[in-house]
């Protein structure tokens, strides 16, 4: 994924920090077989692995006294550069949290995109924290944590378009802009095939699109969406309509931590050490800090 894609190009790096205050909360959500609309409330940003009833004891072979996080620092308010260079971030201060809960001392390192798996395979990092999806090609490339977070993907239009009840039946023969190729095309034209949709080569060509009333809504990330909603370039002219939307089957199972293929004891300790960042509350104050704003 590139930086435009990615959102960083809608939120120049000299304004990152007013960026952060008008990020939008990501929604760790159920996933299921078929499309549900689901939201929860600020206290309960837990990821659905683990509900907090249950802690698992310290793997019985802990042999770590250093982690080496390696991550991206281009995807701001995830991992980025700020104003005075300090990499920063919330995959970033999670990596610490991690460390802290462990009891090791704590190496993140920024890299290439491209690099990130190539460093756990050269054995130059221990992990990978830098939202990296968890599919299908992510995991012939390296194993996974447990997830810590999830993006729903959800439905925008232009704020002077009176249908706010978006669903299958509502939409029929309205025009809706996707991104070619994407999990998000495929689930559109599976669950929601009675609209239209307008095939797009880039999230940019299809936000455009719509705000210049030639679409009735635009499909896609949450993520991106709230960054562009939120940004300069879409003038405010538009807003989110209809619920969160989480299938694995489309979107993937969420983001996690990525460890060298094989490398099941970190695996292992870092479920661990998740579960006792959550149980601390300390992964609550990371997400509202970098993420005070609810889009759903």
């Amino acid at each position: 994924e590139s930086a435009v894609t990615r959102c960083a190009a809608i939120h120049p790096r000299g304004m990152i920090v007013r960026a952060l205050s008008l990020c939008a909360a990501l929604l760790l959500g159920l996933f299921a077989a078929h499309p549900v609309a689901w939201s929860q409330a600020k206290t309960d940003i837990v990821p659905d692995v683990w509900q907090g009833d249950v802690l698992r004891p310290k793997p019985d072979q802990f042999q770590f006294d250093r982690l080496r996080f390696v991550t991206d620092s281009d995807y701001p308010p995830f991992h980025y550069f700020d104003e005075e260079g300090v990499l920063t971030g919330f995959n970033v201060d999670l990596a610490r949290a991690i460390c802290e809960a462990l009891a090791v001392e704590c190496e993140i390192r920024p890299v290439d995109w491209e690099d990130l798996f190539k460093n756990l395979d050269d054995g130059e990092a221990d992990a990978a924290i830098a939202s990296i999806r968890i599919d299908a090609a992510s995991l012939t490339k390296a194993d996974f944590s447990s997830r810590y977070y999830a993006t729903p993907g959800r439905f925008i239009a232009r704020k002077d378009n009176e249908l706010k009840d978006v669903r299958p039946e509502t939409v029929e023969g309205r025009k809706i802009g996707v991104v070619k190729g994407t999990g998000h095309e495929a689930f559109l034209k599976q669950y929601f095939p009675a609209a239209e949709a307008v095939v797009f080569e880039s999230s940019e060509e299809a936000q455009s699109a719509l705000k210049a009333g030639d679409l009735d809504f635009a499909f896609g990330d949450g993520v991106g969406l709230t960054f562009w909603l939120n940004g300069v370039t879409s003038d405010g002219c538009c807003e989110f309509r209809g619920g969160s939307y989480f299938d694995a089957k489309f979107f993937g199972e969420g983001v996690g931590i990525a460890v060298k293929k094989g490398n099941r004891q970190l695996v292992e300790v870092l479920n661990y050490s998740l579960e006792q960042v959550h149980a601390s509350g300390r992964y609550e104050g990371l997400f509202l800090r970098y993420f005070p704003m609810s889009f759903f």
